[in-house]
């Protein structure tokens, strides 16, 4: 839920105040650009639909009707904006490596007990990351949104502009492709344990 800080600084955004704006982008920066970073496992790319993003909602300020938060609405723009950049670019099939890898998934507590057990983690988070890049644009939108930003499915679904069920389906059907993806390499390192 938006603070009253929040409201009031839409309300003079909307009404000419680009200060106002610039505050209301300032708090969301981070959580958009990591939205789209996990999309996109590009940093450059993210930066970019980051920036247009904040332009296209800077752009639409009055058409928002304020029936959603403004955090949701933004996330929304970000959302579409980063879905169209992968379809436009075919990206789901040739990608980039994922630069930043340990920023999102060592979060997880990847904590190196032994330089083995590190090892296995990153191992891991590797191999998760590039089943997370595999999965279908709209299941890795959703599965950001859910496991990575930590919104919940009714966020998800207003950010996404489908309903909380399908954003439920579209979890259940990607932790089913990833486990899929990971099995082989979990049951290979239970096998060594």
């Amino acid at each position: 839920m938006e603070s009253e800080a929040d409201d009031i600084l839409v309300e003079r955004a909307q009404a000419g105040d680009a200060n106002a704006f610039a505050e209301l982008a300032g708090r969301l920066h981070e959580r958009i650009y990591m939205t789209i970073l996990g999309m996109t496992r590009s940093s450059e790319d993210a930066d970019d639909l980051t920036q247009e993003t904040f332009m296209a909602a800077f752009k639409s300020l009055r058409t928002f009707r304020r029936k959603s938060g403004f955090y949701t609405w933004v996330h929304r723009i970000a959302v579409n904006r980063t879905l169209n950049h992968l379809k436009r670019k075919g990206r789901e099939k040739a990608r980039a490596p994922f630069e930043d890898g340990d920023a999102v998934l060592d979060k997880g507590g990847y904590a190196a007990l032994t330089p083995e057990s590190g090892s296995a983690g990153r191992e891991l988070a590797g191999r998760l990351e590039t089943a997370i890049d595999q999965l279908r644009p709209v299941y890795r939108a959703a599965f950001s949104l859910v496991a990575v930003q930590g919104l919940s499915h009714a966020q998800a679904a207003e950010a996404l502009g489908c309903s909380e069920s399908t954003v439920s389906w579209r979890m259940h059907k990607a932790r089913k492709m990833l486990q899929a993806k990971l099995e082989p390499y979990l049951t290979e390192a239970r096998d060594e344990m």
